[in-house]
Order: structure tokens, then C-alpha cells, then sequence
């Protein structure tokens, strides 16, 4: 099973799907942060509050959403989108951006605003206090979100179920196929246990690079 042509596509594409909607949640999420915490418009807090509710809902949701604004009779009809992988990509960006939000809304909220307007006394602009003092600031929870983000979008099975993408088989929907609709139960087992170990490998690495990280800013 694990040296199966139909394993290692499955894996990659696993691997493609995650990395890439980890990258789209990171940059949506700081832009909606920053937006919500130092841009000033009304709303603010019922925005921030929708953020809160979207960590509660399931992700097969808005997958149900997508068919009705994407599909063949949805508002867009973009039908040849909603079966490409772009299509999962974009879901998991939509419903995952709030765990990178979150974070980055509770560090943005403990900034010092003095440290801030001297930054803009000494003649640095929007954009140079945002790269220069906001981001490394944020970075603790800038990478906990994505590590965070990277972790479930390895395991998402909800969404890429209901979108059913073409070329789109992950590792949780081929146990999915081998287990339910194949009875395949020892390969499904097989893949199981290695989906397992991908994602304890990685939180391993990630907590020993959070953790080395941490220990740095300490010293």
C-alpha cells in the first residue's frame, strides 16, 4: 500500500493542499487582523466577534456553502472550479483564517500603543511600523496559528468530502475509500497509521522549533 502510485498521489496532494491553504490562512488572516486591530471602523467588534463564532461551526459548512455560491446552479455557476483543487484550497482558506486570526488579534491587542507612535514620531511610515515593529512582535502567534493551521488542514476530511474535487483524493479520503466503499479495511488501517505518524512527526517538529524559538527570545 505505502509504495502504491495511488498512496504517494494521495500523500502529495495532501501535503500540496495543507501547505498551501497554511500560506493563504497567514496572509488573509494578518491582513484582518492588522485591519481589525489598528484600522479604526465601525463594526470592528462584531467583526471580531464572527471570527470567534466561525472557530465553532463544522467545516463541512461552508463546503455546503461553496456549492451554493459555485456550482453548476449556484449564483456564480463556476461549476469547473468547484471540482478543482483550488476549489479545497479556498474552502480550508475561508474557514480555517480564523485560527491565525485569533492569535494574532490577542498579541496585536497586548502592543504597547507608546511603543507605536514613537515609532511614527521618528518618521516611519504605516507600512515600516507594521514591518519593523508590529510583525516580530506577532511572530510567536503569527507561527503558533500557522502551525495550528497546518496540522488540521493535513487531516481535513469534512470539506474535501463535500466539495468531492476531481484529482483531489487526500490521505483521510482515501482511508475514507478504502475503509467504506471498498472494505479494504487492512489498507485503510495502513494508511491510517501513517496519516498518524505525518501528523505527529510534524507537531513534533513544530513544538521542538516553537520551543527552540522560545528559548532564544528568553536568552
Amino acid at each position: 500500500m505505502v509504495g502504491s502510485a495511488e498512496f504517494r498521489d494521495a500523500l502529495l496532494r495532501t501535503v500540496q493542499i495543507a501547505v498551501s491553504s497554511t500560506i493563504g490562512c497567514l496572509i488573509v488572516g494578518t491582513f484582518l487582523a492588522v485591519v481589525i486591530s489598528f484600522v479604526p471602523f465601525p463594526g470592528a467588534r462584531v467583526v471580531a466577534g464572527l471570527v470567534d463564532t466561525m472557530l465553532a461551526l463544522p467545516s463541512f459548512l461552508v463546503a455546503l456553502s461553496f456549492t451554493f455560491i459555485y456550482g453548476s446552479t449556484g449564483i456564480l455557476r463556476a461549476g469547473g472550479f468547484l471540482t478543482s483543487p483550488w476549489a479545497v484550497v479556498l474552502a480550508e482558506v475561508t474557514f480555517y483564517t480564523p485560527f491565525v486570526m485569533r492569535p494574532l488579534l490577542a498579541a496585536m491587542s497586548r502592543l504597547p500603543r507608546a511603543q507605536l507612535d514613537v515609532a511614527a514620531s521618528l518618521g516611519a511610515g504605516p507600512w515600516r511600523v507594521l514591518r519593523q515593529v508590529v510583525l516580530p512582535e506577532v511572530r510567536p502567534a503569527l507561527v503558533a496559528g500557522g502551525s495550528l493551521t497546518l496540522l488540521l488542514t493535513l487531516n481535513e476530511f469534512g470539506i474535501v468530502l463535500f466539495l468531492g474535487a476531481k484529482n483531489t483524493t487526500t490521505l483521510p479520503m482515501l482511508v475514507h475509500t478504502k475503509g467504506i466503499v471498498m472494505f479494504d479495511y487492512p489498507g485503510a488501517c495502513v494508511i491510517a497509521v501513517v496519516q498518524i505518524a505525518l501528523s505527529l512527526g510534524l507537531y513534533a517538529v513544530l513544538r521542538t522549533a516553537l520551543g527552540g524559538g522560545r528559548r532564544a527570545r528568553l536568552d
